[in-house]
C-alpha cells in the first residue's frame, strides 16, 4: 500500500511533539505536566480520528523531528518539520510548499480542538469553491482552522500569535477578499477550556 493522496485539496495538521513538560504548558501550570501530557494525547487522538477518512491529502507538521512510532498512520499522513521562526513563518512554509506540490485548495488545523469535526474541515473545503479563504474562529480570539487556494504572506505577519488579536487582525489583512466564517469553537490552551467536557475529568485534580 502508499499513501493516500488527493491532489487537489490538502490538509495540514500543525502539532507539538508529545513530550513530558514540552506541551500543554498553560494547562500544565495548573494540573500537572504528566495529567496535561495525557489530555494532549487525547487531543491528538481525536485530531487523526476525525481526519483518517477525509478525501484530500493529510500532512503531519512536527515542532520536532517525527519519529516513525507515533499514533499517526504513515499510509495515511506524510511527516514533516516545521520551519520557521515564528508560528506565522512555519504555516508560512507549509502553505507554500503545498502550492509549489499542486494543492488547489489547503487547510491547516491545530491538534488541539475537541470540538471540531470532520463534517467542519469537509465544509471548510467546500467553502472554498465560492471562497478566497476559509477561517474556524476559536472561541479566544485566534483561528482553528485556515484555509486558501492561492499563497498570502501578509496574513502571516505582524501578528502577535497566542493573543486575542490574531483573528481580528487577520479578518483587517483580507478586508477586500471574500471570507467565509465557520462556527466559533474553543481550544484546549487552560483549565477553563476543558473543565466542563466529561472526557478530560479524570485528568483534572485541581
Amino acid at each position: 500500500m502508499t499513501l493516500e493522496e488527493n491532489k487537489e485539496r490538502l490538509l495540514l495538521i500543525f502539532t507539538r511533539n508529545p513530550k513530558l513538560g514540552k506541551c500543554k504548558t498553560r494547562l500544565a501550570a495548573t494540573i500537572g505536566d504528566q495529567a496535561a501530557l495525557d489530555i494532549y494525547m487525547i487531543l491528538l487522538r481525536h485530531t487523526a480520528e476525525i481526519t483518517k477518512d477525509l478525501n484530500c491529502s493529510k500532512e503531519v507538521h512536527y515542532t520536532e523531528e517525527p519519529g516513525s512510532n507515533d499514533l499517526w498512520d504513515e499510509l495515511i499522513y506524510s511527516k514533516h518539520l516545521q520551519n520557521g521562526k515564528d508560528l506565522g513563518e512555519r504555516m508560512y512554509n507549509a502553505f507554500k510548499t503545498g502550492y509549489q506540490k499542486g494543492y488547489k485548495k489547503v487547510i491547516i488545523i491545530g491538534s488541539d480542538i475537541y470540538d471540531l469535526n470532520s463534517e467542519t474541515i469537509e465544509e471548510a473545503f467546500t467553502e472554498l469553491e465560492n471562497s478566497d479563504y476559509v477561517i474556524g474562529p476559536a472561541a479566544d480570539g485566534g483561528y482553528y482552522l485556515l484555509g486558501m487556494k492561492s499563497i498570502n504572506n501578509k496574513i502571516f505577519i505582524n501578528k502577535n500569535w497566542g493573543t486575542n488579536s490574531v483573528l481580528k487582525d487577520t479578518l483587517d489583512d483580507l478586508r477586500d477578499k471574500k471570507v467565509k466564517l465557520l462556527q466559533i469553537k474553543n481550544d484546549i490552551d487552560v483549565y477553563e477550556d476543558l473543565k466542563d467536557i466529561d472526557v478530560f475529568q479524570t485528568y483534572l485534580t485541581v
